[in-house]
C-alpha cells in the first residue's frame, strides 16, 4: 500500500480575488522557530505548482543550519493554481503579462484562446489581498518582503519593480522574457529609469543558464537544432538580461546584479535559481 508523500511542513488553501477570477492555491510554510520581534521575511515565489517541493526543501535543510549555510529562517508564500499540473499555461500567460497584451490561439484542442496583459491587476491581487491574508497568519517583516519569477515570472518580477518598486524589497527574476511581445519591458524599464532618479528601490537579481542562447551539447545535431538556434536569435535571453541590469545600474538605491548558471538550459536553470533566490531572500549577510 502506498501513501503519497506531502511537502514537508507545509499547507496550501485556495484564495478567491475579489475581482471573481478563478481562485489561486497558496503554498505556505511558516519556520517552526519563535520569530523574530520584527517579524519574519518573506520569500513569495509565482508557479508554485511547479516549484513548490524544491523551494521548501532548500529552505529547511540550509536554514535547519544558519551558521554553516548563511540561510535563515523565513516563509514562503507559493502562488499557484488549483491544478495537478505543474502549470496553468493559460491563467500564467494573463496573469502574468504585462499590459497591453495579446490574443492566441488555444494552447490545446478546443481550449480556450490565450489572453495576456493582466499583469496590473495580478499585482493588486499579490499587494492588496493576499499579502494582508498572510500578515494575517504570521508575523511578517514588512520591510524584508521578496519576490522570484522564472521566465514569463520573472517577466512578471521585473514588471512589479517598475510598476511598485515600494512592494518587494528584494526581487529574483531567473530567465526572463524579455523579449515578450516586443520587449515591452525595456520600455517600461526606460521608464522607470526616467522617473525614480531619487528613489530607492531595493535590491534586483538576474539570471540565466548559459543554454538560454546557445546550444547545449545535447541539443547539437538534433532535429530541432536549426528551429532552437532561430529561436535563440530572436529571444536572446542571456544577452537582454545582462543588457537589463546593465540598464538599471545608475538607479539610485537600486543594487542590481547579473548571474549566470553555468551549464544550465531554459528549464534546467531552475533548481540553482531556486537556491540562489532562497540565498537572495533569506541569506545572513
Amino acid at each position: 500500500m502506498s501513501t503519497p508523500a506531502p511537502i514537508a511542513d507545509t499547507i496550501y488553501f485556495d484564495l478567491t480575488p475579489a475581482s471573481k477570477m478563478p481562485p489561486y492555491r497558496i503554498f505556505l510554510r511558516i519556520p517552526k522557530e519563535a520569530p523574530p520581534p520584527q517579524g519574519w521575511p518573506v520569500l513569495y515565489f509565482l508557479d508554485a505548482n511547479a516549484i513548490v517541493g524544491t523551494m521548501v526543501d532548500i529552505v529547511r535543510v540550509q536554514a535547519a543550519y544558519p551558521l554553516g549555510t548563511g540561510i535563515m529562517p523565513g516563509v514562503l508564500v507559493g502562488i499557484g493554481y488549483p491544478t495537478p499540473e505543474a502549470y496553468d499555461s493559460v491563467r500564467r500567460s494573463w496573469d502574468m503579462g504585462p499590459p497591453p497584451g495579446m490574443t492566441y490561439p488555444p494552447h490545446t484542442q478546443d481550449g480556450p484562446e490565450v489572453r495576456t496583459g493582466g499583469a496590473d491587476q495580478f499585482l493588486a491581487f499579490i499587494e492588496d489581498e493576499l499579502k494582508p491574508v498572510i500578515a494575517s497568519l504570521v508575523p511578517i517583516d514588512g520591510k524584508k518582503q521578496a519576490i522570484f519569477g522564472h521566465s514569463f515570472g520573472g517577466l512578471f518580477v521585473l514588471h512589479a519593480l517598475f510598476r511598485k518598486p515600494e512592494a518587494f524589497s528584494a526581487r529574483i527574476a531567473a530567465s526572463p522574457a524579455i523579449w515578450w511581445e516586443g520587449a515591452g519591458i525595456v520600455d517600461e524599464a526606460e521608464r522607470f529609469v526616467a522617473r525614480t532618479q531619487a528613489k530607492p528601490s531595493g535590491r534586483l537579481l538576474v539570471m540565466a543558464g548559459e543554454y538560454e542562447q546557445r546550444l547545449a551539447p545535447f541539443q547539437v545535431g538534433a532535429i530541432d537544432a536549426a528551429d532552437r538556434v532561430r529561436g535563440y536569435e530572436d529571444s536572446r535571453i542571456v544577452d537582454n538580461a545582462r543588457a537589463m541590469v546593465h540598464r538599471l545600474a545608475g538607479v539610485p538605491g537600486l543594487v542590481a546584479s547579473f548571474q549566470l548558471q553555468d551549464g544550465e538550459n531554459h528549464m534546467s536553470v531552475l533548481p540553482g535559481a531556486i537556491n540562489q533566490a532562497v540565498r537572495f531572500a533569506f541569506g545572513s549577510s
